[in-house]
C-alpha cells in the first residue's frame, strides 16, 4: 500500500504546488523555465525564482524531517552517462520550448495544444528508449 500512496502524495503535491504558482503568480511550473530565465543576463522576478528552485532542493531534508531518514535513491548508470543525459535533456527541453513539468503537468491542465503534442513526443521516445534499452539493443 505504501507503494502506491507515496507516487500519489507526491503527484498531489506537485499538481498542488503548481496550481498555486499560477493561482498565486500567474507562472508556470515549468522548471526549465524558471531555472533559464533565472541565469539569463536580465532575470525577472528573481525572488520567486529563487524560492521554488530552494523549495525544490530543499524536498530531500523535509523528507528526512518527517521520517528520520534520508529518501533511498538508487542510480545504476555511470557519471559519464547520467551527464550525457543531463545535457540531452537540456537540449530538449529548449528545443521543446519547455520540460515535462512545464508541458506534461501545467501544459496538460491548461489544455495547450503544443503541450499535448509535446507530451506525446517524451511518451513515444520514452517507450522506445525504454524497448531499446530493455532489450538490449542500446547496449
Amino acid at each position: 500500500m505504501t507503494a502506491f500512496l507515496a507516487p500519489l502524495a507526491g503527484g498531489a503535491l506537485i499538481g498542488a504546488a503548481a496550481a498555486l504558482l499560477l493561482l498565486a503568480n500567474g507562472r508556470i511550473a515549468g522548471i526549465s523555465g524558471i531555472l533559464g530565465t533565472l541565469l539569463g543576463p536580465a532575470a525577472r522576478d528573481r525572488a520567486w525564482r529563487v524560492a521554488f528552485l530552494v523549495g525544490l532542493l530543499a524536498g530531500p531534508a523535509l523528507f528526512r524531517g518527517l521520517t528520520g531518514h534520508w529518501p533511498e535513491v538508487r542510480i545504476g548508470a555511470p557519471w559519464p552517462m547520467l551527464v550525457a543525459a543531463g545535457l540531452l535533456v537540456g537540449f530538449g527541453t529548449r528545443l521543446g520550448a519547455g520540460c515535462t513539468s512545464g508541458h506534461g503537468v501545467c501544459g496538460l491542465a491548461r489544455l495547450s495544444p503544443r503541450s499535448f503534442a509535446a507530451v506525446a513526443t517524451f511518451m513515444a521516445a520514452a517507450i522506445v528508449t525504454v524497448f531499446l534499452v530493455r532489450h538490449g539493443v542500446a547496449r
